[in-house]
């Protein structure tokens, strides 16, 4: 993070950071099969299905806040930016277990490593399904962005019958970057949201007739407050 930007992390190295037996991140798994439409996509599709929710995370543990719409300035989501989007909150068998508080502990210790003296995080909890099933999902229909955050930790969930999905990561100052594909279920992309932009390419099935999902976990880390509208931006 400290030379480039970004890390990537394989499932084993997420579980020991969050203090977890590899296998429990697992558990979380089926949260992704009871995922509402995204009701907000502009490009038309009917791709991704989402839900949202919002926590604050400090020393004394992971604490739940009322249920908010998910908001982002223009300036970082021109496709999306300046509105309100409301999404289904987070099922309470998955905001309450264990595994999770222990992952968004464990990674604002990383946030509060990359942002020294932070004392309280804001972080948003963003768990997609891009279903691709007979043609094409778009996982960042928004192309390449940066968040409006300081963390952003992306963790692949699971992949079926999917090509494509190339992850890339590029400096946010020069046309530096990688390229990669995860694949390991609960591998982790962690990004210095400040210093790099990032996408995903869209995803095909590769066995047409079948069934074809990529499932992520993306999870956001912000000092100072949740993104809200403020005076003088869109709405």
């Amino acid at each position: 993070m400290a030379a480039a930007g970004f890390a990537v992390l394989d499932a084993a190295s997420l579980a020991r950071l969050s203090g977890l037996d590899e296998g429990a991140l697992a558990t979380l798994a089926p949260a992704w099969d009871d995922l509402p439409p995204d009701e907000h996509l502009r490009d038309g599709g009917h791709y991704r299905r989402r839900r949202h929710g919002s926590f604050l995370v400090d020393a004394a543990g992971v604490h739940p806040v009322p249920h908010r719409a998910h908001w982002q300035p223009v300036d970082y989501n021109a496709l999306h930016g300046g509105i309100e989007r409301w999404f289904e909150p987070l099922a309470p068998a998955m905001a309450r277990s264990p595994a999770f508080c222990a992952l968004l502990q464990g990674l604002a210790g990383c946030a509060t490593t990359l942002r020294p003296g932070t004392e309280r995080w804001f972080v948003e909890a963003h768990p997609f399904r891009i279903d691709c099933t007979g043609g094409i999902g778009r996982p960042t229909p928004e192309g390449a962005h940066r968040d409006g955050v300081d963390l952003v930790a992306v963790l692949l969930v699971a992949r079926l019958n999917v090509k494509g999905g190339e992850t890339r990561v590029f400096d946010a100052r020069s046309p530096q970057g990688m390229r990669f594909t995860l694949t390991e279920a609960w591998s982790a992309l962690l990004l210095d949201d400040e210093r790099v932009v990032h996408e995903s390419t869209p995803i095909q099935p590769v066995e047409p007739t079948q069934a074809a999902h990529r499932d992520t976990l993306v999870l956001t880390f912000r000092r100072g407050g949740f993104q809200d509208p403020q005076p003088g931006h869109d709405t």
